[in-house]
């Protein structure tokens, strides 16, 4: 549903608002704490007005396209005086045009300020006025397991929901990412690219990434929920993500596959056209047994070796699996942001 600045979005809005306040107040009052809820719904209604909608499209033969599509959708979050607007990095993965939609319908033309591999973060600055309060940062170290929050999504299907943190923990992606306690929410929102997610007193704790199964961890049972950046990552790297575009743990090698933990082995379920894997002929089906002469059995273990042992361009040596057959395949890895295509415009 979109968020519509009108008498009749105003009283939904202000009802999930309110809504959300009430759960999140429930803990508090459980622990016999005095706390007004009027108040606590003003902060979550300042930190949903703070979330925005972000529109991208990609640059012609952009290799994300395959992946992402050319045209993207999701959120983001103002977090500064000056608009400066916080997404998750892939909405705006090689962008060439971005746009910022506000909940009075306005679209805002975005600069894509940074996109930082090792995070996930993404960056973007309006080139007009936004005149939305920025939310303020909260500390994502500081949320407790079962805690109620509140998860907001702008656009044309924003949309606000109360939610629980059910899980804490490394999070390692199939496709080369790996970030620490990354935080898991429950149930899940479905508007989740670059959606805020918010503690009780409306600081930014998280920004939405991924739709998981297994929100609890793989060793639990099903439990559908939503993967969060945690906000702790950006503060230190923040300054440096404004001068440079990306942080310096972004650069760092890629070889360009798709990999899952398959029975206690790794499985290659893709490979990028062109990729470093492609060129030395990695194929889906194979299984990475040992890098560099280490073995490795989870997606953690696999991405930390391939980026602490070297330089992000060198030689690396995997020993696959191959129809029941072992061999060692040698693989000139690239730095990933040589790789991407940009806008030539602004």
């Amino acid at each position: 549903m979109r968020r519509r600045p009108c008498s009749a979005w105003l009283g939904a809005h202000w009802s999930r608002v309110a809504a959300a306040a009430v759960a999140l107040a429930a803990t508090a009052l459980a622990s016999a704490q005095t706390i007004d809820v009027a108040a606590q719904s003003r902060l979550l209604n300042r930190a949903a007005s703070a979330v925005v909608g972000v529109r991208a499209q990609a640059v012609d033969e952009a290799r994300s396209i395959r992946a992402l599509g050319r045209e993207r959708e999701g959120s983001g979050v103002v977090i500064d005086r000056d608009g400066l607007v916080l997404t998750i990095g892939y909405l705006i993965l090689e962008a060439e045009q971005v746009q910022l939609v506000t909940d009075d319908d306005r679209e805002i033309p975005g600069r894509v300020v940074a996109y930082d591999m090792a995070t996930g973060f993404g960056l973007v600055q309006p080139l007009t006025p936004l005149r939305i309060e920025a939310a303020p940062l909260g500390q994502a170290s500081r949320v407790g397991t079962d805690e109620p929050l509140m998860v907001v999504s702008g656009g044309a299907s924003g949309a606000v929901s109360a939610a629980r943190l059910v899980s804490r923990r490394p999070f390692a992606g199939f496709w080369e990412y790996r970030i620490d306690d990354a935080l898991f929410t429950g149930p899940p929102h479905a508007g989740h690219s670059g959606a805020g997610l918010f503690n009780a007193r409306g600081e930014l704790v998280g920004i939405g990434s991924l739709l998981v199964a297994y929100a609890l961890g793989g060793n639990q049972p099903r439990h559908p929920g939503n993967m969060f950046v945690p906000i702790d990552l950006l503060p230190p790297i923040l300054d440096e993500l404004r001068r440079t575009g990306s942080s310096a743990a972004s650069h760092r090698a890629w070889i360009g596959i798709n990999c899952i933990e398959d029975d206690g082995e790794l499985k290659i379920v893709g490979v990028n056209d062109d990729s470093p894997a492609d060129v030395a002929g990695l194929r889906e089906g194979d299984r990475i047994l040992r890098i560099d002469d280490t073995a490795v059995r989870s997606l953690d273990q696999l991405w930390l070796s391939l980026w602490r042992n070297g330089p992000p361009e060198r030689e690396v040596k995997l020993e696959i699996q191959r129809d029941g057959d072992r061999q060692t395949v040698k693989i000139f890895t690239v730095e990933r942001a040589k790789t991407l295509k940009r806008s030539q415009g602004v």
